[in-house]
């Protein structure tokens, strides 16, 4: 069941996936409309789960859910996990590798390869104040206030 964002408790499971690439204005608009379709119908074991989603940057698709309603469970991640598959297949981006670094440069996304971001860092290309996506985090509160982050205060500080 699909509950705006805004609404969901700050404890809300979450996960992150970028976009190897810039998703266009309509290719956005259209997977607003698969995750709203696929957000009602997720449930875990028969039950509805309150979920909700949020694009950002035409490259981050966000998913939560409120799990003091109901957990999402194994079946359920995979189902999820699924549809971002199909997101991948549909769009012919890489929304499911970890091994890459979406940050800032000014006002412009940049997503790097692991390997290429501590090349830039050793170059210095990138410092401790670049601003960061960090997308380990796992929770709504998490996200509101530690997903764009200077690199010193994410996981990312350690190849300083």
């Amino acid at each position: 069941m699909y509950v705006p964002f805004e609404n969901l408790p700050e404890e809300s499971r979450i996960w992150i996936y970028q976009s190897n690439r810039k998703f266009s204005d309509v290719e956005m608009a259209a997977i607003e409309t698969d995750l709203q379709a696929f957000l009602e119908n997720w449930a875990a074991h028969g039950t509805s789960l309150e979920s909700s989603y949020q694009l950002r940057y035409n490259r981050f698709i966000i998913l939560a859910v409120n799990q003091d309603v109901q957990a999402a469970t194994g079946c359920s991640i995979d189902s999820s996990v699924e549809f971002i598959q199909s997101l991948e297949q549909k769009y012919s981006v890489d929304l499911l590798d970890k091994m890459n670094v979406t940050f800032k440069q000014g006002e412009h996304i940049a997503h790097k390869p692991l390997i290429d971001f501590k090349k830039m860092v050793k170059d210095k290309s990138v410092t401790e104040n670049t601003i960061v996506f960090n997308n380990l985090i796992n929770n709504v509160q998490e996200f509101n206030e530690s997903w764009e982050v200077e690199a010193a205060d994410s996981w990312h500080s350690r190849f300083f």
